[in-house]
């Protein structure tokens, strides 16, 4: 080969073409919840994979996902075990202590085997900073998905603003100041970051848990479930001590006692740390031919058990917590023609609108009240179910919300500059 070649090869290699270069990578790191069961993390798994990210995760093994590795739809899921699932402020730092040197340890591994451009740390609890602050010095990005405002969930369970609390409200003001970007499950917690983190309104970016209309359709109800049943209460989430599900249990009792449940059954879908507490509730209030409860269901199962629902409950007592989340039930009841009963939560109001009947007060009671109206009258049920399902179709779109999330990446590390110096590399 004669140097007069020479200039012409190289010039091809500086313009080759970007397909060619190393795509960028994010490993996203969750602590609370087993992929791909967390549903809002696995959407924004897939929607970066969509988008040419080479996605890897971190989270817990679960009874249903206890495999330490597996790749499942091209994105890559390293899983580590926990002591424990915490339920007392001990079992807290135990819990969270473990998972973040199995964080720690998992991302090193990583960073070794293929590395990584970016780490999303998706809380509780607001720790993960930790994990990504070694990163950070070799000029790797750092995005915080906010889930859960945990100095508002800690006040929900224990009742108290003491040193514990204090603790927790500066490990959520050191994750926004060391994030790149922060993403937030809904407006509330957007304006919490720029308020309280003192971040600017374009650093924050809002998506919501919103289901992908593509995987979550009607179908045939589940003649089990729904039995002789005129009318179905339905419940679907995680059942931990903050969700209500025995206020859920509560109302069911108030019903029966105002003579109001002949026909009418509660069926409640989903597993956590409080399933045997409600069931036990359930069985001393002599419930046992009023409440159904199914366990986890996936996939067709659960399916044909949300479409056996004509009235969704949203039992999340009202607290300063449950106040300013947005529960993936809100999107799911609506996704499906489903109307919805709840307390009077401002983001489940900003949400749901005059969609939803509320609760006239902070009890069982007055969820059984405002159920009242939708149970006795088909036709006004049947209106709700198509009042919500028209909200869902017009706002509460994923695509929408994945374009958002995707956006946030693309403008922290932008495709076309990285594909050029990784080809000129």
């Amino acid at each position: 080969m004669t140097d007069i070649h020479k200039p012409a090869l190289e010039h091809a290699h500086q313009t080759a073409p970007t397909r060619h270069a190393r795509p960028r990578r994010v490993v996203i790191i969750v602590e609370n919840l087993a992929l791909p069961f967390d549903r809002r993390v696995w959407q924004e798994c897939q929607a970066l994979r969509d988008a040419g990210w080479e996605v890897s995760a971190i989270c817990p093994v679960s009874d249903r996902h206890p495999e330490r590795h597996e790749i499942i739809d091209g994105i890559e899921i390293f899983r580590h075990p926990l002591p424990l699932e915490a339920r007392g402020k001990a079992a807290f730092l135990l819990e969270y202590g473990s998972a973040l040197w199995h964080e720690s340890r998992l991302l090193f591994h990583i960073a070794r085997k293929k590395g990584f451009d970016v780490i999303q740390a998706c809380n509780p609890p607001d720790l993960m900073f930790l994990v990504a602050l070694p990163y950070k010095l070799f000029g790797k990005r750092f995005v915080f998905d906010h889930h859960d405002s945990a100095p508002s969930l800690y006040v929900a369970k224990y009742g108290d603003e003491g040193p514990f609390y204090k603790l927790l409200r500066l490990f959520e003001w050191m994750t926004f100041k060391v994030a790149d970007r922060i993403v937030t499950a809904n407006e509330s917690y957007r304006e919490n970051a720029i308020a309280r983190g003192k971040r600017r309104a374009d650093e924050v970016t809002s998506v919501y848990s919103v289901p992908d209309t593509r995987r979550i359709r009607r179908v045939a109800p589940d003649p089990v479930l729904r039995g002789n049943a005129r009318v179905v209460l339905g419940y679907v989430g995680i059942i931990g001590d903050q969700d209500g599900v025995d206020h859920l249990v509560r109302m069911v009792a108030a019903l029966v006692a105002q003579g109001a449940a002949d026909g009418v059954r509660a069926v409640v879908v989903g597993d956590g740390p409080a399933l045997a507490s409600v069931r036990a509730l359930a069985a001393e209030l002599n419930l046992g031919a009023h409440i159904h409860f199914t366990g986890y269901l996936s996939g067709e199962a659960l399916m044909a058990a949300l479409s056996s629902f004509d009235i969704g409950i949203i039992p999340d007592p009202v607290n300063p917590y449950n106040d300013k989340i947005s529960m993936n039930k809100v999107f799911e009841y609506s996704a499906l023609g489903v109307p919805s009963v709840a307390y009077n939560l401002a983001e489940t109001r900003r949400l749901l609108g005059d969609t939803a009947s509320y609760a006239d007060d902070a009890t069982p009671e007055g969820l059984a009240r405002a159920c009242l109206p939708l149970i006795q009258d088909e036709a006004h049920r049947h209106a709700a179910g198509a009042a919500a399902k028209a909200l869902a179709d017009a706002k509460f779109i994923w695509d929408k919300e994945a374009a958002k999330f995707v956006g946030v990446y693309d403008a922290l590390l932008p495709a076309e500059p990285r594909a050029v110096a990784a080809a000129r590399g």
